[in-house]
């Protein structure tokens, strides 16, 4: 039986996620590797990969909390939000003292209906947005519902960008899937009357996977190692061992008679994990069964 597991990579900047899963399904010896949320190919930091039948668990680990250190760059906008794009406009931020920006950056902590950027990923009438784009169309897309359950502003710099004075924060942002740092940084420009963008992106976790179980490719190019699918999913759900009875009916597939708070792995008596539960109509039903 193929190996199965999640490989945690520090993704470095300049290349895309799917170069990333090259990568990986290259020296993982499978064609069977997909991942748990897209990065920007300026962004580096955490990329969580599913190996073989790991790839089952990514679509439920993309809706977990993420968390990122970003830069923003105050009194310049770009046609992507960020510094890949085109400069759009340019204000002097002259005018702005920093606790009128920290003041207005807690603003966009809580649940917000947010706008994201035009060159995302998102699908418009079957086309990614960012080909839209590309292909010199208009691209409006509509709010979306997301929460930024933090949002810490740790450092204001006042920069002089060709005599044009402009002003970095460096902040830390923790927050829902879906939420695009970018388009916060867009937003908090627009609030100050001086447009934005993001210069820099680190992601530092996504759910309970941080840089500290991050490898870079080299290093995995060195020494190839996955997390075990079983330590994966205790890590990244709630947990709940089974007796044999039980574990005969998830492989089934069957309505289990469990009590659970919400998505659960469900595990058998050796601790081989066997599926993901959740409760409906008051009972445990399999949302995804791994054997």
């Amino acid at each position: 039986m193929s190996v199965s597991g999640l490989v945690v990579v520090d993704k470095p900047g300049g290349i895309t996620s799917h170069d990333v899963v090259a990568r990986v399904r290259r020296l993982a010896g499978t064609r069977k590797v997909g991942h748990a949320g897209t990065l920007d190919p300026m962004a580096t930091g955490v990329l969580v990969l599913g190996v073989n039948r790991a790839t089952r668990m990514l679509g439920h680990l993309m809706l977990t909390e993420k968390a990122y250190d970003a830069t923003i760059r105050l009194g310049v906008s770009t046609s992507t939000d960020d510094a890949e794009g085109e400069v759009t406009a340019s204000v002097s931020t002259a005018g702005l003292d920093e606790a009128t920006v920290r003041a207005a950056a807690a603003e966009f902590v809580g649940d917000l209906d947010q706008v994201p950027t035009a060159v995302s990923a998102i699908k418009v009438d079957g086309k990614r947005a960012y080909q839209r784009v590309r292909d010199g169309e208009e691209v409006e897309l509509k709010a979306r519902p997301v929460t930024v359950h933090e949002l810490v502003v740790h450092d204001v710099r006042e920069l002089d960008h060709d005599g044009a004075e402009t002003l970095d924060l460096d902040v830390s942002v923790r927050c829902s899937s879906g939420t695009y740092v970018r388009a916060i940084a867009r937003d908090l420009g627009a609030r100050l009357g001086v447009g934005g963008h993001l210069t820099a992106l680190r992601r530092t976790a996504v759910g309970p996977y941080g840089l500290d179980v991050a490898r870079t490719l080299d290093e995995l190019a060195e020494e190839f190692t996955m997390m075990p699918i079983a330590d994966a999913a205790r890590a990244a759900f709630a947990s709940r061992d089974l007796d044999d009875a039980q574990a005969a009916d998830v492989r089934v597939g069957r309505a289990l008679d469990l009590d659970l708070d919400g998505l659960t792995a469900v595990f058998s008596p050796d601790g081989e994990f066997l599926a993901l539960y959740e409760p409906r109509d008051d009972t445990a039903r399999a949302v995804a069964v791994f054997v």
